[in-house]
């Protein structure tokens, strides 16, 4: 136990009794980076390739074609790709900073404030974990059309911003940091926002990395806004633009399966880039909040 520190549940360094977890551990790593290979591999396949039987897992003859017809394609309505990848891109930039900003936020008041209905407050949320979203599809488009967010910008943000995943673990991360930290900061002196930014903020950056991939995983891979309250294809997301590539309504089906190729691999990269940086701070975050 001399290596762990703290929280972190990943050891400092190689010891030679972690070798029987190597050998279990190599080869399920191999086997599960397979789909991850395949992505890249499917994505510079030629057309003859994409379409070989039996299907080919590597490819032979690797080609930027796919990415060029992506790039010069345009929608049915005469949008580029690159209009649909600047939304996804501003979209997520958006709800990841407000989703990280409002959980933590509501996550230290829940926990260290007291206030009437606090408890009750805490259940509510606990209580939204067990709804998907197809559940509030419909109460969801009700209150969108009534504030009037249809068909706006806006509308790829406002519903994204609550996760209640998100104030559930910073809340129960919270919950550990000593009351007397608190206490002593406020008697010298310090405002609400300055606990909030000096002692809070600091202590709970593994939850705060979780929510980030937790959250950016919902907004970058979500069709459902564009498809449910946005008519102007303007405002659609490139993981809608994708969705529709393979489809006949771009004039070359065969053609579409090379571009949505291409595209698939553009919507993967992000997601691996984000989880290899923060990887190791999830894991803390896990490790921390099963600690009592």
């Amino acid at each position: 136990m001399s290596a762990f520190h703290g929280t972190k549940i990943n050891p400092d360094r190689f010891h030679r009794s972690q070798m029987k977890f190597y050998l279990f551990l190599i080869p399920l790593a191999v086997f599960m980076a397979m789909p991850i290979v395949f992505v890249f591999s499917h994505a510079f396949k030629p057309i003859d390739e994409l379409f070989a039987y039996p299907p080919r897992f590597f490819v032979e003859k690797p080609t930027f074609q796919n990415f060029i017809d992506l790039m010069n394609n345009t929608s049915a309505s005469g949008v580029p790709m690159s209009r649909y990848l600047f939304n996804s891109i501003a979209i997520t930039l958006i709800v990841v900073f407000l989703t990280v900003l409002i959980s933590t936020m509501a996550g230290y008041a829940l926990s260290k404030k007291r206030f009437k209905l606090k408890k009750t407050i805490f259940e509510i949320n606990t209580l939204a974990l067990m709804f998907v979203s197809a559940a509030v599809v419909i109460p969801r488009y009700l209150l969108i059309e009534k504030v009037g967010l249809l068909d706006t910008f806006v509308v790829h943000i406002f519903p994204l911003i609550a996760m209640p995943i998100g104030l559930f673990l910073v809340k129960q991360f919270i919950d550990q940091i000593p009351n007397e930290l608190i206490e002593a900061a406020q008697m010298d002196g310090a405002t609400d926002f300055q606990i909030f930014r000096k002692i809070i903020i600091p202590l709970v950056k593994p939850a705060i990395a979780t929510i980030a991939i937790l959250s950016f995983q919902v907004v970058w891979n979500n069709t459902e806004t564009s498809e449910l309250f946005v008519n102007n294809e303007n405002l659609k997301t490139f993981a809608f633009y994708m969705s529709t590539l393979s489809s006949a309504t771009t004039g070359n089906t065969v053609a579409g399966q090379g571009m949505a190729a291409a595209a698939s691999l553009i919507m993967f990269i992000p997601n691996l880039i984000i989880f290899i940086i923060l990887q190791s701070q999830v894991m803390n975050t896990m490790a921390h909040s099963g600690i009592k």
